[in-house]
């Protein structure tokens, strides 16, 4: 984000008109792209799945092959809808309007957030989470940081000058929509990625933080036996 306003200052913004043009002609999901993540680390146990802030169901979809019932919970009425539709034909999926903290399906095998816990109250969501997932369970979350430090910093240098790069291996052929506004509210991080890493270690000790390319950083936690 810092380097973003820098970008969009230097050179009379010529940097930062440069980046969006790139990334607009090989546009990709940040989100989506760690599906996969979250699929090669699923827990051994496998009967229950919830994902916090569904979005429009594609990870609820990926998920419905490998669980006995997945449901997702999204603050935005829009989103269920296009999530429910998107799962209609999956029996086992369930789209709620109830507030995720009361999922009818708990406890969960795992439970899911991808750029969601930013969004939240995080110390008061994290030990909702606990408190949800069976034991043995894996608490599984994609998140952004606002960058504070030289490292932070670094990660986010590497994630702008790869973006059109991976952009560009997933979508070879210029997309002709060019920059479209994103299909979910959007809100800046608060904490930093060092300041996120204190508040997870107090309410799962042990979980692993690793900074990620696309602006993102990954979260893993198994609950105790």
């Amino acid at each position: 984000m810092a380097l973003r306003r820098w970008a969009a200052t230097f050179a009379n913004g010529t940097v930062l008109a440069t980046m969006e043009s790139l990334n607009a002609r090989h546009p990709w999901s940040h989100n989506d792209h760690f599906h996969s993540w979250i699929l090669a680390n699923l827990p051994e146990r496998r009967q229950s799945a919830l994902d916090v802030g569904c979005g429009r169901g594609e990870l609820l979809a990926s998920l419905a092959p490998h669980f006995a019932s997945v449901h997702g919970a999204d603050a935005d009425a829009t989103m269920r809808e296009e999530a429910a539709r998107r799962c209609s034909g999956l029996a086992n999926v369930a789209v709620e309007s109830v507030d995720w903290t009361a999922s009818p399906g708990a406890p969960f095998d795992l439970v899911t957030m991808i750029a969601v816990l930013h969004h939240l109250d995080v110390t008061k969501a994290l030990r909702e989470v606990r408190g949800l997932l069976a034991p043995g369970g894996k608490f599984l979350a994609v998140g952004l940081a606002t960058p504070r430090n030289l490292r932070d910093h670094a990660w986010d240098l590497a994630s702008a000058v790869t973006n059109p790069v991976i952009g560009y291996v997933k979508h070879p052929w210029p997309s002709p929509a060019g920059k479209q506004p994103p299909p979910f509210p959007v809100q800046d991080p608060a904490q930093s990625f060092d300041e996120l890493r204190g508040l997870v270690d107090d309410v799962m000790p042990g979980a692993e933080m690793r900074h990620r390319l696309g602006f993102r950083h990954t979260i893993a936690w198994t609950k105790p036996e």
